[in-house]
């Protein structure tokens, strides 16, 4: 027999399998082999590592359905490596990565390059999300086939919305042709007119020229209304307006193939903290006001919001210190998601259960992923976490290579000790990463 690991005592929380119980885990060959109570194995079938889960809390390996990884192209913000050491960092074990890449990922060659990097680094599991468009310009289609051969899990042209809707008619078409998912950064150029926050009260303070949340609920609305007439599998990236969680909530009261999913940061800020101008708060969708955090935070409540993302868009210290206008869109949260959330199941305002279960089976279900459950023959992907640990967030201490994060200096309790893929330890807390 191969290697094996057995977690001895732990609440075992499984959303898919309803299971939430105190609990041993073994792990075999890269798969669940028991959950329950486990006799200990003999020693003498191969190595055994045991693992003391007292007080802890072992879940499904997290998965994030929307990271930039910048490689290729932009190594010097992040690459599939670092990347991919933060995700284990943060207890991920599983990471779709978007196209907008440099080059972007359009062509098999692209797809192959990620797939066989992510294997080489050996982390966390890297997934492509491809392009929808050639060149991300939503004029030619890619071919999906051959991408979806090459291992994409989806497709988007993320941080270029399809503006075209007779584009995104025949993408839709087209990619149910091969089971994808077609995935949208709702946006319409020309209601958003480059605007740099959400258009509200806090924008009238600042100055700064600002984007309606109505840029964001009139392509959803459009995408929506092609789903419909298409019936195809449609994915709605970082939803962060109340309108749009509305939207979404009524498709699928209607039945459509529709899923959603909400940034960590969505969930956590609003514009207010916009207002002293740190380029770290300033992302894509804009943080909206309360009442739209709110609306989102409802939304992960009741299953209208499937997935809970990082959207994890690293930058350089150099490009975030500029002007807030001029700087770019983007903040990294593959390291800081899990504390943040918790401190919304530690205010009441979710449920544990509810946040575990859009950070694993939810995201799972949204792209066809094997991963996000802990029974029996599922991968062996499995995430550790001390409820009680309390720290300060340092980006310093990242292990991504960039730390334009809102959360830095942050007060938090709770964080990944220990994550496990394919039965392998790959990181533990406060060791950092065991392989790789």
């Amino acid at each position: 027999m191969g290697s094996r690991l057995l977690i001895r005592g732990a609440r075992i929380l499984d959303p898919a399998g309803g299971l939430d119980e105190v609990g041993d885990l073994l792990l075999s060959d890269g798969k669940v082999a028991a959950v329950g109570v486990v006799d200990a194995p003999d020693a003498s079938d191969g190595e055994l590592l045991v693992l003391d889960g007292k007080g802890l809390l072992a879940t499904p390996g997290l998965v994030d359905l929307h990271v930039h990884l910048r490689e290729p192209g932009d190594e010097y913000k992040e690459d599939i490596r670092t990347g991919a050491s933060a995700a284990v960092a943060g207890g991920f074990t599983t990471v779709c990565c978007m196209a907008n890449t440099s080059p972007p990922n359009d062509c098999r060659a692209v797809t192959d390059l990620i797939t066989a990097r992510g294997a080489a680094v050996g982390l966390a599991k890297v997934r492509p999300v491809a392009a929808i468009s050639m060149g991300l310009a939503g004029e030619a289609l890619t071919q999906m086939a051959e991408l979806k051969e090459a291992g994409a899990v989806a497709v988007s042209d993320d941080g270029h919305p399809v503006e075209n809707a007779r584009f995104m008619r025949r993408a839709l078409e087209y990619a149910s042709t091969f089971g994808l998912v077609v995935v949208n950064h709702c946006e319409d150029l020309s209601l958003s007119g480059g605007g740099a926050m959400h258009e509200g009260e806090a924008s009238t303070w600042t100055g700064l020229k600002a984007q309606p949340a109505a840029a964001e609920e009139v392509m959803l609305a459009r995408d929506l209304v092609l789903c419909r007439l298409t019936g195809a599998r449609y994915h709605a990236a970082h939803v962060s307006t109340a309108g749009s969680v509305e939207l979404v909530r009524r498709a699928k009261e209607e039945g459509l193939a529709v899923t959603a999913e909400v940034t960590v940061h969505h969930l956590l800020l609003t514009d207010e903290a916009c207002l002293e101008f740190d380029t770290h708060t300033k992302c894509n969708p804009p943080l909206r006001t309360e009442a739209d955090r709110q609306a989102c935070i409802a939304g992960v409540a009741d299953g209208t919001l499937d997935a809970i993302v990082t959207d994890h868009a690293p930058h350089t210290d150099n490009d975030k210190a500029v002007e807030f206008e001029d700087a770019p869109f983007g903040v990294i949260g593959l390291e800081t998601a899990l504390p943040a959330l918790l401190r919304l199941v530690e205010q009441g305002a979710l449920d544990l259960p509810v946040v575990i279960e859009r950070l694993t089976c939810g995201p799972a279900a949204c792209f066809g992923l094997d991963a996000g459950r802990l029974a029996p023959g599922s991968p062996a992907d499995v995430t550790l976490i001390d409820p009680d640990l309390s720290y300060t967030i340092r980006p310093e201490h990242f292990l991504s290579r960039s730390a334009n994060t809102p959360f830095a200096g942050w007060e938090v309790r709770g964080r990944a000790v220990a994550t496990i893929v394919g039965g392998r330890l790959v990181f533990r807390w406060p060791d950092g990463l065991v392989v790789g």
